[in-house]
């Protein structure tokens, strides 16, 4: 069995990649995990991102099978390893139950559970046999909740990543391959903004803690989660929501 110690918390040395790296919280995050010493690869769908000194980019469409074996197959060929999958690719939406159409279920779980399938089943088998890896999926204090102001297909999408991260969190331990979720209330990126149309309710009647989050506050969270500080620690899901969410 595959065993490691925690430790401070760098990532020098190692090689992290992560989907949906232009929104909010992805570009946080590559930026904390270079800083922290990585070699970072983040991907989204456009063509070119800038998204500092650096960070690698890559156009990566996280529903292809075809797209994920190429850009996987690439990264392990140029740097000879993967460390750390960080997962953030999502969209949202708030349609009603009633009102919602397959189209917006079938986008809503290619993306959101799909999305984390793909690149994660391709290298969960690759970090399994090195006998380490870090996968962390961005999941939301939907999939406890219910929904902050999002529908029944974004809730559903994200409570079955929580499930599967804790699938590969019990078949990765014996290989030391750790998997963790995030789940984080409001954030205050344009995604947030996109589905409150600008008009949320004043954090300071719905925060236990007065404020939504930030990308920053995400990101921190991912580094522990993904560096040696967090080594005995897999198949959790850690809240970050001000206080909306306790257990």
């Amino acid at each position: 069995m595959a065993q490691h110690l925690s430790g401070p918390p760098s990532l020098a040395g190692q090689v992290a990649l992560i989907t949906g790296g232009s929104g909010g919280m992805g570009r946080a995050i590559a930026s904390a995990f270079m800083t922290a010493g990585a070699r970072v690869v983040a991907t989204d769908l456009g063509e070119h991102e800038d998204l500092g000194p650096g960070i690698e980019y890559r156009r990566y469409d996280v529903t292809s099978h075809a797209q994920t074996d190429q850009l996987i197959d690439g990264l392990v060929a140029a740097y000879g390893k993967v460390d750390i999958l960080v997962l953030c690719a999502s969209i949202i939406a708030r349609t009603p139950l009633a009102q919602s159409t397959d189209e917006e279920w079938n986008s809503m779980l290619s993306v959101n559970v799909l999305g984390v399938v793909n690149p994660a089943r391709k290298l969960f088998p690759i970090m399994c046999e090195r006998g380490f890896g870090k996968i962390l999926a961005c999941g939301s204090i939907a999939a406890k909740n219910g929904g902050v102001a999002s529908g029944p297909a974004y809730v559903a999408s994200k409570a079955a990543v929580h499930g599967m991260m804790r699938w590969i969190a019990k078949a990765g331990a014996p290989h030391g391959v750790y998997a963790n979720t995030l789940a984080p209330g409001p954030v205050e990126t344009a995604m947030w903004a996109g589905v409150t149309s600008n008009q949320a309710p004043a954090a300071s009647a719905t925060v236990p803690l007065g404020r939504y989050g930030n990308a920053e506050d995400i990101a921190q969270a991912a580094l522990f989660l993904c560096s040696p500080a967090s080594n005995w620690i897999t198949g959790t899901s850690l809240d970050i929501s001000g206080g909306m969410w306790m257990d």
